[in-house]
Order: structure tokens, then sequence, then C-alpha cells
């Protein structure tokens, strides 16, 4: 199984390696995202704000998070590698460069020089959970420095949005939810809802750079 894993983890850093030399070739402009935000506001700049599709779970924290990986989800929902009718159609109407402002945007949004207080160790059966899916090997140290920019920082995001994320990799033929990915389907059909509940858990726990910010009219 590690063998597999590191095949598949060595495909895909060819193909973001590939997809981020595209991405260089448009330039973020944070402050032209400014104007470009309203879309994005109404769910991830609201503190506990849930989705109800396709269950009920907290909206991802996106400030703090990769540019290029914000640019890698929106491209994702756009082309319907992710499956997810509200998403799909915000992602329908952006331009690569309007997905490089918002990338840029986010990634400064609310950043601090904090350094996260470390993480405590995981008990013996998520320690076994996490090294049977290599989760270190993409999402680096402490879940906070992924390997290349256009994979997610995890960190302390919500663990029932972490959970809903995770199966949805395991997911097939449907239509309206959903994520096609090779490596992540690879290793998410490997565990139990149960298991994938509790590295949700324990990655939820471990402090990071992720956040939500609200924006003025919310405050």
């Amino acid at each position: 199984m590690n063998k597999l894993l590191t095949s598949m983890f060595a495909l895909a850093v060819a193909s973001v390696t590939a997809i981020s030399a595209h991405a260089q070739e448009i330039k973020g402009d944070a402050k032209a995202a400014e104007q470009k935000i309203a879309m994005c506001i109404g769910c991830h700049g609201i503190k506990g704000y849930q989705a109800s599709f396709p269950e009920v779970y907290r909206v991802p924290m996106i400030s703090g998070q990769n540019a290029k990986y914000i640019v890698a989800a929106l491209s994702a929902y756009k082309k319907g590698d992710r499956k997810h009718p509200t998403m799909r159609g915000i992602a329908d109407s952006l331009s690569d460069q309007d997905m490089a402002d918002l990338g840029a945007y986010y990634e400064l949004h609310g950043k601090t020089d904090a350094v996260p207080a470390a993480p405590k160790a995981p008990d013996a059966k998520v320690a076994a959970l996490l090294q049977k899916g290599a989760c270190v090997s993409c999402h680096g140290d402490n879940f906070s420095k992924p390997v290349d920019p256009s994979y997610p920082k995890i960190a302390g995001q919500h663990k029932d949005f972490l959970f809903v994320a995770l199966k949805s990799y395991k997911v097939e033929n449907q239509a309206t939810w959903g994520r096609s990915n090779g490596v992540m389907g690879g290793i998410a059909k490997q565990f139990s809802n149960a298991e994938l509940k509790a590295l949700a858990g324990y990655v939820a726990s471990v402090e990071g750079e992720l956040k939500t910010v609200p924006q003025s009219k919310f405050r």
C-alpha cells in the first residue's frame, strides 16, 4: 500500500506542477479582488455559517489559505471535478484572472505573524489512521505546510466540513455532489466513515492558520 501511495503522490505532484506552471502565468491582485468578493462573503465571511447541502456543515474557513489551492479548488468546481451546485454556479462566473485575484486576497486575509501552538500527539488509533493515509506526505508538517501550494492547509479547519469533504471523495456517479480526484479518492476509500470522522476531528483540533474574518457588513 505504501508503494501504491508513493506512486500516486508522485503522479499527483507531477500533475499539480503542470497546473501550477499554468497558474503562474496569471498573477493575482489582492486589491482588485476587493471588488469581487461579494459572492464569497455571504458564506465564508460569517463565523459559524452552515451550508445545508449535501448535509449540514460549517462552510470552510478560507482566510489564510494558499492562493494556488483556492484557484485549484475553484477550477475544479468550474470543470465539474467537484460537484456542488452553488459553488459550480459561482465558479462558472469567474475568469482565470478573477480566480487568481480571489486566491491572492484570501491568502493574505487576516494573516498575522502568530505561530500556531504545537499540536498534541494523536491517540494510537488516530496515529495509525494518519500513517495509513500518509496525510502529512501532501499536507505537510502539522497539516499547515503543504508540499505544493496547490494543496490545502487543513489544520484547524472545521471538523464537520473536513468530514463531508473526505466523504465526498468516495462518491461516484452522482450529478450534484462528490469530488473527483485520483489521489484523494484512493486514500478516502480505504477508510470507513467512522474512521474519516476520527481523522477530521484530530486535524480540526490542530491549531493552524485558517480563520473566518467577518466582513464589515457582518461584524
